[in-house]
């Protein structure tokens, strides 16, 4: 995995820990873990608040056919999501807000 890929994954990992107070490293969360349900335990309520502080964190934006959350049930995918939507030139440096 590149390096901007890492970066990307890695704060989307500790946006989530911080947002919704989790009592977990951030680092000891794979990629492949569940963000929902028995994974880090996110519920529908929680998709809007995550939502809306990746639009924040990334300076990005859901679409209404977007803001389904089963389309992303892993910080991989979430990370693949918001790596598609950063301009080029921000996901080769891995500079993002």
């Amino acid at each position: 995995m590149l390096d901007a890929e890492k970066k990307i994954e890695r704060a989307i990992k500790s946006l989530i820990v911080k947002k919704f107070q989790l009592e977990i490293d951030p680092e000891k969360i794979e990629d492949c873990t569940p963000i929902f349900g028995s994974g880090l335990g996110l519920d529908s309520v929680d998709s809007i608040e995550l939502v809306v502080s990746l639009e924040q964190a990334f300076g990005i934006f859901f679409e209404d056919e977007e803001l389904n959350m089963e389309l992303y049930p892993t910080v991989k995918c979430l990370a693949d999501f918001v790596r598609s939507k950063l301009p080029s030139g921000i996901q080769e440096t891995g500079r993002f807000q």
